[in-house]
């Protein structure tokens, strides 16, 4: 499935002061062009998605049979109180500083399994899907069991930056064996970060990938190609 993150629309929208190009009216364009997910990552500062936007979209897609809404961040209290009010499909737990200028690691289960445990737990229990965002580390993967979380996102940064390189099969190795562990746990598994339509196929023959989350390559190849054009692109990559 393919989840258009919404945060470069809302940056772009923020550089302006006012509502134009509207987060809500492109999460309607994409879901008419046959999008099945919406994710959003809402920060302190507000820098692209608001809170505003966050209750909006919840509401849009409440009304959206077969659209999931995956509401992206740091477990802080006022995120999870957001979550909470607003029972998106899924919720992404990322390692996010306040000042981090995006995601650029996944958690440490050594140090933060306890911590994540009490945050899944109260997720599940309203049934909204966990999910940790992980590095594709196998030590790391064997103890997601632990924090009762649903879900994982693999960071693909690294698959990403070293696509075509001469050491990228090893790396597309590393991904394999991460994914295939996390399934024979039955841990179901996402990716995203820097996937794009160059490299997102090779990703998806791992298999039985169910989420891919891509929202900076997306905007830009749209505005090189048109966004009709990348959506059906991306919809059948991922098909």
């Amino acid at each position: 499935m393919l989840s258009v993150n919404l945060n470069k629309i809302a940056l772009l929208r923020n550089s302006r002061g006012r509502d134009y190009p509207s987060v809500i009216e492109f999460a309607e364009k994409f879901i008419a062009l046959g999008v099945q997910g919406i994710t959003i990552h809402p920060r302190d500062d507000e820098r692209h998605i608001t809170r505003q936007d966050a209750y909006d979209l919840a509401e849009l897609l409440a009304n959206k049979s077969g659209v999931e809404l995956n509401i992206e961040g740091y477990p802080s209290a006022d995120f999870l109180k957001l979550v909470h009010e607003l029972k998106p499909t899924q919720c992404t737990l990322v390692p996010d500083s306040p000042d981090q200028l995006t995601s650029d690691h996944g958690w440490d289960l050594n140090q933060h399994s306890g911590f994540l445990l009490n945050i899944c737990q109260a997720l599940n229990e309203t049934n909204i899907r966990s999910a940790l965002f992980l590095d594709p580390d196998i030590q790391q993967i064997k103890q997601v069991a632990d924090t009762t979380a649903q879900r994982i996102e693999l960071y693909t940064e690294l698959y990403a930056n070293t696509y075509g390189s001469a050491n990228h099969q090893t790396v597309f190795t590393e991904y394999k064996k991460a994914v295939e562990l996390a399934q024979s746990l039955g841990i179901a598994v996402n990716a995203g970060h820097d996937l794009d339509l160059s490299n997102l196929q090779k990703f998806l023959t791992i298999g039985n990938i169910l989420e891919v989350s891509i929202g900076h390559a997306l905007t830009i190849e749209s505005i090189e190609q048109g966004m009709k054009s990348v959506v059906a692109s991306y919809l059948k990559i991922c098909q």
